[in-house]
């Protein structure tokens, strides 16, 4: 008789692994939680190895010092977790930034003390409603550090706008998102709470009497190529001002669009990987911006021997007078300065690129080649961020057809000839 072969000892620190009733394996095990305690943790899986797996990494990254959230952790718990161990590895610096900023002043306030594993559509529903008809001022106790508002009895009712409250909704969706891959929740619920769609943003594109009034205006400005590019190419602000003299082939008239200025807390002004993986693109530049490039590039050579052992070689293509990046805040004040010269109407620095897109539709370019030159991701983004010229230019066109469609069927003004045709 065969003796009943032993289980083998599982390693410290392994966990328990089990197989369910519904076929599924479980492992569970102790880990580091948010808050600094050490926590059991489940998580499940199709097969004891990927149960196994699973647990392993929880542990090996418990072992590191990074927390776990758990699924008797609050949502503060989570939130912080997920900012600091996951978003924080896979968000530009300054939309970690900006989820932070969101997560501190809204969602912690709002949220911060529910069970994540308990919390409920319609808790994300009360809150997202709260948020929309709270003034903020009271809120966050900003009132009595005044001494005004709610404090004094003259609520001045500032209240978030709708595309804010979008944006708490999309954060939370995000985190709770990254909890539902990780087995700590069966499902998603702020994916079933809908919040009224924000309007878009209204922006006045240049029309182009005005465009040629601005080219017309910048011509005398230090930064007259700057201007033109991002007017004609459609480029955005961070765009131009990463640009190098190495991405231009001035002689076959192309750009290649790498990188993008951009200004972090923690590193200064830094280049970064353009916004999206669409926008690292090859454009061609435009005789005008060709010509601009090569007299601001002499005008470079000009400022580099004027400024003598000042002069700080960035290989960038726009610079201050001693050769050293523009900072993107101090562009826009720049910018707005220009713009208080006699003729010209104020608007965002971003507006030119509104303005590139709405002045090729109008003028028939397809589409795709306008999302291909701005470097949408989706050409989606280009047919939702301009509908409204879309649909100006379909009015256009019905009305053209009509009018053709009029004189076809024999409706001329003359009531004369209207009335041989009967």
């Amino acid at each position: 008789m065969t003796a009943p072969r032993r289980k083998t000892a599982r390693a410290n620190g392994e966990g328990t692994i089990y197989q369910r009733k519904d076929g599924r394996w479980e492992a569970a095990g102790y880990v580091l939680a948010a808050d600094g305690t050490s926590k059991r943790v489940r998580v499940c899986g199709t097969t004891r190895r990927e149960a196994a797996g699973k647990l392993a990494e929880k542990i090996a990254d418990s072992n590191r010092g990074l927390p776990v959230a758990t699924a008797d952790s609050t949502v503060s718990d989570y939130l912080t977790y997920w900012l600091g161990s996951i978003a924080v590895h896979r968000l530009r610096e300054n939309t970690h930034t900006r989820y932070t900023t969101c997560v501190r002043l809204h969602l912690i306030p709002g949220l911060g003390t529910k069970k994540i594993a308990r919390l409920t559509a319609k808790d994300v529903r009360i809150f997202l409603d709260r948020l929309r008809t709270t003034c903020q001022c009271c809120a966050r106790g900003l009132d009595t550090e005044r001494k005004a508002c709610c404090a004094v009895g003259e609520c001045c009712q500032k209240r978030l706008s709708p595309l804010t409250v979008t944006y708490v909704h999309s954060v939370l969706k995000s985190a709770l998102e990254h909890a539902v891959r990780e087995d700590e929740l069966p499902r998603n619920v702020a994916r079933n709470v809908r919040t009224t769609a924000a309007r878009p943003r209204r922006f006045r594109p240049l029309t182009a009497a005005e465009a040629r009034r601005f080219l017309d205006t910048a011509r005398t400005d230090r930064l007259h190529a700057l201007y033109e590019l991002a007017l004609r190419t459609g480029l955005r602000k961070g765009e131009v001002l990463g640009l190098r003299w190495e991405d231009l082939d001035l002689n076959s008239g192309n750009a290649t669009i790498r990188h993008s200025l951009q200004r972090t807390r923690t590193g200064g002004l830094t280049h970064l990987p353009t916004k999206t993986r669409a926008s690292e693109r090859r454009i061609a530049l435009p005789t005008e911006c060709i010509r601009s490039l090569k007299e601001h590039r002499a005008q470079q050579d000009r400022e580099r021997e004027t400024a003598g052992s000042d002069w700080r070689d960035s290989g960038l293509v726009f610079t201050t007078p001693t050769g050293r990046p523009l900072d993107p805040a101090n562009l826009t004040r720049r910018f707005r300065s220009f713009l208080d010269r006699p003729g010209l109407r104020r608007i965002r620095f971003h507006d030119l690129r509104h303005s590139t897109a709405t002045l090729l539709l109008e003028q028939g370019v397809d589409l795709v080649v306008i999302k291909e030159l701005l470097g949408h991701a989706h050409i989606g983004v280009t047919a939702g961020v301009y509908a409204h010229v879309r649909l100006r230019l379909q009015r256009q066109a019905i009305d053209a057809l009509g009018h053709a469609l009029g004189h076809a069927l024999g409706q001329t003004d003359d009531p004369s000839a209207a009335a041989a045709v009967h």
